[in-house]
């Protein structure tokens, strides 16, 4: 595992599941099954995105494993990341995603999880177990979390990944325009994109984009180095002072209604979002891009201060059962093993895992006949530009962000 050099100071600055497993017939894999502690007398406090972080899927880990109480807050990574460096003892786990583990790992706040305590960790994918010659193994997931070369123990546990693309107004903006990363600086749209908040994931869109345009020649767009950083922020900057942003988005409810009143056509953007506008009876797509995805993993990372270390082992390992997974892959997103496919309905696993037609009746915006965008998982994994990374250049990014933020 590849060791950086941090600098505390710089990470300051910047800033439906237990049904189916009834239904299925299946046993609850909870976490008095796999600890000999006693669970009832702890609690989870969990943070993380929303999309993750959800009421229903908290209740049904309480009701599963039997701990005392549970609870989460939803916020966006950068908030999170400066609250937990700040010293903050507030949560037992934070569900981050990969890029950033390095913040946490690296300043000794998290406590490495056994995999022989997660009785669900079986079936996981390769893209978590095996490097891919594409990339060096710290530019992709597999390099980001294990705690050990010989992969006993995880900094996290993932839960969810995905392969994110542009999410667009298909009566608005053509599938072609769409499918290039450039289109969010497009003159054509002034004023009716939008970037996330989230800095690391925005200069890469930025990288993408100049590369698509011929401005740039970034390898790795995950990881670009100062000089790469120095032209995307001048970049990012014209854009801005151009008009061409409707928006800086961090918050899943604010991305979905500027989508779905038309006020922004285009957004790099999470598929759950799509969906969310889809719902409403609103055309809305997400994208297939020429020149590939940028992927990802959310999971759960337990913080060494928390006291309830095996109530966070538990909510791992829930998540990985089957039953959580099911929730999040009808809203986008897939799930690092194979135990969501035995408690999932057959013909909503073909469509949402193989790229099968839809079958039955209409939901969410989703017609008999419609395929999932983008194809299969397979599809999407085999058409990826790169792994959101931590970049070995953060401050500068961070400072250079700043200078975006200020302009």
């Amino acid at each position: 595992m590849n060791e950086m050099s941090l600098s505390r100071r710089k990470f300051l600055k910047g800033t439906a599941g237990t049904m189916a497993l009834a239904a299925a017939g299946m046993p609850m894999l909870g976490a008095q099954q796999a600890f000999a502690a006693d669970l009832a007398s702890q609690e989870l406090r969990t943070v993380g995105l929303s999309v993750t972080v959800q009421e229903r899927i908290l209740n049904e880990f309480q009701a599963a494993s039997g701990v005392k109480a549970v609870s989460g807050k939803a916020d966006i990574f950068p908030n999170t990341q400066t609250e937990l460096l700040s010293g903050s003892t507030a949560y037992d786990c934070w569900e981050t995603i990969g890029e950033r583990l390095p913040s946490i790992v690296q300043t000794g706040l998290v406590s490495p999880i056994p995999t022989a305590n997660l009785t669900n960790w079986t079936g996981v994918g390769e893209s978590f177990l095996k490097p891919s010659d594409k990339w060096e193994a710290r530019a992709q997931i597999v390099g980001q979390i294990w705690a050990d070369e010989a992969q006993t123990a995880l900094n996290m546990v993932p839960t969810v990944y995905n392969f994110d693309s542009i999410g667009y107004r298909p009566d608005l903006v053509d599938a072609e325009e769409a499918s290039n990363w450039s289109c969010l600086f497009d003159p054509k749209f002034k004023g009716k994109t939008g970037l996330n908040v989230d800095p690391l994931i925005a200069f890469g869109q930025a990288i993408m984009a100049m590369n698509e345009l011929g401005l740039l020649a970034v390898p790795n767009p995950g990881n670009p180095d100062a000089a790469a950083i120095e032209e995307a922020s001048k970049f990012l900057i014209s854009k801005k002072k151009e008009g061409q942003f409707r928006a800086l988005w961090g918050d899943f409810g604010e991305l979905v209604n500027l989508l779905a009143s038309g006020e922004m056509v285009l957004a790099d953007a999470w598929q759950p979002a799509v969906m969310a506008v889809k719902a409403q009876g609103v055309q809305c797509s997400y994208a297939t891009m020429k020149n590939g995805y940028r992927g990802w993993a959310i999971g759960v990372s337990a913080l060494k201060s928390s006291p309830n270390l095996d109530a966070v082992t538990a909510y791992a390992d829930y998540w990985l059962s089957g039953g959580p997974a099911v929730a999040v892959s009808e809203q986008g997103y897939y799930s690092p093993n194979d135990k969501v496919k035995a408690v999932m309905a057959p013909e909503k696993y073909a469509f949402w895992y193989e790229g099968a037609p839809w079958v039955g009746a209409e939901d969410r915006g989703i017609k008999e006949g419609d395929l999932r965008d983008g194809g299969s998982l397979a599809t999407r994994a085999a058409n990826v530009a790169y792994w959101h990374q931590w970049p070995d250049e953060y401050d500068l990014l961070i400072q250079k962000w700043d200078e975006f933020l200020s302009a």
